[in-house]
């Protein structure tokens, strides 16, 4: 008999499906968060790429980030209503092995046909499959919250691994090698899914092509367990608190609470852009930024269990704070750990460059520097060269490219040769002391940068997963679908206000994360200011 045609006492340990889907989604968020962990530098790259400034990486970046989110709701919608759990993710799947293989064609139509597949694969991918991890249950089950916990290390197993594969694969081979690894990810996910799929198969659809008669639910047969209609007939004592609640108040609870999370997201989604900025140009390790998008996952692995000890140590004296509460810590640390991040950037920029760091230095000239260099008095026609200056493919020569020191040569003898390109040697000599100062990259210890994810993520571990949660439990049944709807919509207005990070070149790195952090501290200010009213609108949550 399937594990949804039990009853909840019938199931006494997780089925084997669980795993299947543990691997199928591993894979996937492998091939996600590699992308993500690349793509922002691979436009930047000038040779692999295409020499975008870090400002138009970051807006396409956003524009991405912000459909896929919001592609889940058409992508649910479709496997509801026409195709099925399953036979989504396969789609899903498909259409990411073509995007991400389409990354690896060096070609600008590649890139935004690559993320079209991209943004369908994750509409189709992403709502299914966790759906079809609590399909696997009855209703009630003891056993669906631990599935659901199980499948979320799952997740974040394979954000962990994919920038640490990218670093490696990238360093030796190169971009779109490493796109390509991406893409035989998503073959791995595929075929888990398509060699077990009569472990995670719809059991009345099962049924129905073995020519079996299609057995009851646990729904049909127990109409206690439809929890989505109202009951028809209730007593005073049965009501619950949060359903003498009226409807309006409960929806604009949940409208604080998706303002919370747009900022939050755009916030929080500095990760895969100017994070990684950061730590490819400002952070002292011998590696790309690239790695730097493993810290987060492993934070998650790493907090959650501890977290979770702790909520229920809490909970254990009676005193775990309520949903609300937590979401304003959580917020409250997001605002800290960029705070933090803001004074690394202080400290390095208060370093004095000089001739004895430049050898072993790198150089970046951006908009902020050409400011700095016309200051220094560098005359505007020369700056217009080097802001206009580009080589034979089209590519910058200058502006934005990063010059460090190999085994080709040192970091300022790289630069100097392209200035040479665009100035004459008599004014090489007269700027050239200018030009290393105000374009040398500054470097801080990559401690700094570890141990503000470990803030950040901390905060996220108060405020993603209770989101969903909390939707589900404040919003009024006849609007649930509507409300859900509107926690995605929320989600990607953040990550399109991620495109705040155009300005990652213009400002100071520290006055760009005291920003971040101060949009995220007023967030939390305003959240703990409501919470009495929030509490109110949502008592027992």
């Amino acid at each position: 008999m399937s594990a949804n045609t039990t009853t909840a006492g019938d199931l006494k340990k997780h089925p084997f499906g669980l795993y299947v889907l543990f691997g199928t989604e591993m894979w996937e968020r492998f091939s996600f968060y590699s992308m993500l962990a690349l793509f922002t530098l691979y436009l930047q790259d000038p040779v692999d790429g295409f020499s975008w400034t870090p400002a138009q990486a970051t807006s396409l970046y956003a524009n991405y980030l912000m459909f896929v989110y919001a592609s889940p709701l058409i992508g649910g919608w479709l496997a509801d209503k026409v195709l099925g759990y399953r036979k989504a993710v396969m789609i899903g799947g498909f259409f990411f092995m073509a995007g991400h293989g389409l990354l690896s064609v060096p070609a600008m139509w590649a890139v935004y046909l690559a993320l079209a597949c991209l943004v369908i694969g994750n509409g189709f991918f992403k709502p299914n499959v966790s759906t079809m991890v609590g399909n696997l249950y009855p209703e009630g089950s003891h056993l669906k919250d631990r599935a659901y916990n199980i499948f979320y290390m799952g997740i974040n197993i394979g954000a962990f691994a994919a920038p640490v594969i990218m670093e490696i694969v990238k360093a030796r081979f190169g971009f779109h090698p490493a796109f390509a690894v991406a893409a035989f990810g998503m073959v791995i996910s595929v075929g888990i899914l398509w060699w077990f799929k009569k472990e995670v198969e719809d059991p009345d659809a099962l049924a129905k092509r073995q020519g079996k008669p299609v057995e009851p639910t646990i729904q049909d047969v127990d109409s206690s367990t439809v929890s989505d209609l109202p009951p028809t007939e209730v007593t005073e004592k049965e009501i619950s608190a949060i359903d003498r609640v009226p409807d309006w108040r409960r929806v604009v609870a949940l409208v604080v609470i998706f303002a919370i999370v747009i900022v939050f997201w755009m916030v929080f989604h500095q990760n895969g852009s100017t994070l990684t900025y950061w730590a490819n140009d400002n952070t002292a390790w011998s590696v790309s930024g690239i790695i730097s998008n493993a810290i987060n996952p492993f934070w998650v692995v790493t907090l959650t269990f501890p977290l979770i000890w702790f909520w229920k140590f809490l909970d254990d004296r009676g005193r775990e704070p309520s949903t609300p509460t937590k979401m304003a810590i959580g917020m409250l640390l997001v605002a800290i750990s960029f705070f933090f991040l803001s004074y690394a950037a202080m400290r390095g920029e208060g370093q004095m460059a000089d001739s004895t760091m430049f050898g072993s230095g790198s150089f970046r000239v951006n908009e902020r520097v050409l400011g700095y260099l016309k200051d220094e008095g560098v005359p505007a026609e020369i700056l217009s060269k080097i802001e206009s200056a580009k080589n034979e493919d089209g590519k910058n020569l200058i502006l934005e490219v990063k010059f460090s020191g190999d085994d080709k040569g040192s970091g300022d003898q790289k630069f100097t040769e392209a200035l040479g390109k665009v100035m004459s040697a008599d004014e090489v000599g007269r700027y050239k002391q200018a030009f290393l100062t105000k374009s040398y990259l500054f470097q801080v210890s990559p401690l700094w940068l570890i141990f503000g994810y470990a803030i950040v993520t901390l905060g996220e571990l108060m405020l993603s997963p209770m989101g969903l949660s909390l939707v589900s439990k404040v919003a009024p049944i006849r609007m649930r679908g509507l409300l859900m709807g509107g926690w995605f919509v929320a989600t990607a207005v953040g990550n399109k206000l991620t495109m705040i990070g155009i300005y990652w070149s213009i400002w100071k790195q520290s006055s760009f994360f005291l920003v971040l952090g101060m949009a995220a501290f007023i967030m939390a200010i305003v959240l703990a200011i409501l919470l009495k009213p929030l509490k109110r609108s949502m008592p027992g949550v």
